[in-house]
């Protein structure tokens, strides 16, 4: 069974453009740890056009968590800067990068119209 994190990265990859990251460009990894193991995802941006591996290599923006947390934020169930903001993710690099790169997650599943809602909105 492929995981919520593997699925996003493939079609991130299959993609291979992002409207919404058409002004940014940087390489971002993310290291998801679980223990003594740490699971590398590499995402190259270039004016939105998407590049994605699973290499270990210097990045201009290195985001640190759980593998949880991760699958958690790519399915839309938690909110990546909140998690950051409760240091939950750490973030080292160009934190710039990670707010470009944060439009493309989902908002969560039971959402309708704007991605986003705050907590009290009236609908």
């Amino acid at each position: 069974m492929v995981d919520a994190t593997t699925r996003f990265f493939e079609d991130l990859q299959r993609r291979g453009y992002e409207p919404l990251l058409a002004k940014a460009s940087g390489t971002m990894r993310i290291d998801l740890q679980e223990g003594a193991h740490t699971r590398h995802w590499l995402l190259s941006i270039d004016h939105g056009r998407l590049s994605v591996s699973q290499d270990d290599r210097e990045a201009d923006t290195v985001v640190g968590t759980s593998p949880a947390l991760f699958d958690d934020i790519v399915s839309g169930r938690e909110h990546g800067l909140a998690a950051l903001f409760r240091g939950d993710v750490t973030v080292s690099g160009d934190a710039r990068l990670v707010v470009q790169v944060e439009r493309i997650f989902p908002g969560p599943p039971d959402s309708r119209g704007p991605r986003r809602r705050f907590a009290g909105e009236a609908n």
